[in-house]
């Protein structure tokens, strides 16, 4: 096979299966999920796929006027479609890198622009961070994920995951926070002196706090997607 031909472009490029499951990291920015029933994904996330499957986008009412009335105060950041049949999906978002996740009871919140796919056993609900909604131009918005099943969440570039302790809690950009474990509530702090705003944005003068024991997953990259929403 001679260096750079085609056949060993396809050779070094082509699908594996890996035998992982439903959910399958097929490169380190790109899902494959095998899918045989039904989940839930990032409308729009859809890059390719084979088999007999069908989408929907998400019904007005068919979570409930509760989550209807929230989407509409966050806008689309998390829209999602519904993918139902027998095949292989592939799914990506921006290039940004893919984690999984498999919950076991337990809970997790996701940045709203961070959720990429899920299962229909997993219980989500939107959280709208309201004290900060004024501040920020759009909001900031997150989804709480609970149950048992894969979840799939993007971050741009590696993402860190740092510890939280009671007596040593943690400070985030919002921006730039991924993920945290569903115990932990993040208080809002705000530092508005002089130097904040020389060069930065705005938005960076408000920081999350964490406090307790928990975690949470932040990435080198700061997301202003609902910014542009206003």
């Amino acid at each position: 096979m001679s260096r750079y031909s085609i056949d060993e472009f396809v050779n070094q490029t082509k699908q594996e299966d890996k035998g992982e499951g439903l959910f399958e990291l097929e490169t380190p920015r790109m899902l494959e999920i095998n899918l045989s029933n039904q989940i839930w994904a990032k409308s729009g996330a859809m890059i390719s796929y084979r088999g007999q499957i069908k989408f929907e986008r998400e019904g007005i009412l068919e979570h409930g006027l509760g989550k209807m009335f929230k989407k509409a105060l966050t806008g689309e950041g998390t829209s999602l479609m519904k993918a139902t049949g027998n095949g292989k999906l592939y799914l990506a978002d921006q290039g940004k890198k893919i984690s999984i996740l498999h919950l076991n009871g337990e809970s997790i919140f996701v940045n709203g622009n961070d959720l990429l796919a899920f299962e229909p056993s997993i219980d989500w609900d939107i959280k709208l961070m309201r004290k900060i909604a004024g501040m920020m131009s759009g909001g900031l918005f997150n989804v709480r994920l609970e149950g048992t099943g894969m979840v799939a969440i993007t971050s741009h570039y590696e993402p860190l995951t740092l510890l939280v302790t009671p007596d040593n809690p943690v400070y985030t950009d919002p921006n730039a926070t991924v993920a945290w474990s569903g115990n932990l509530q993040p208080e809002f702090v705000t530092d508005v002196s002089f130097k904040t705003f020389i060069g930065r944005g705005s938005g960076e003068s408000i920081q999350m706090k964490f406090e307790g024991n928990g975690f949470v997953v932040v990435q080198p990259f700061e997301e202003v997607y609902y910014s542009q929403q206003s």
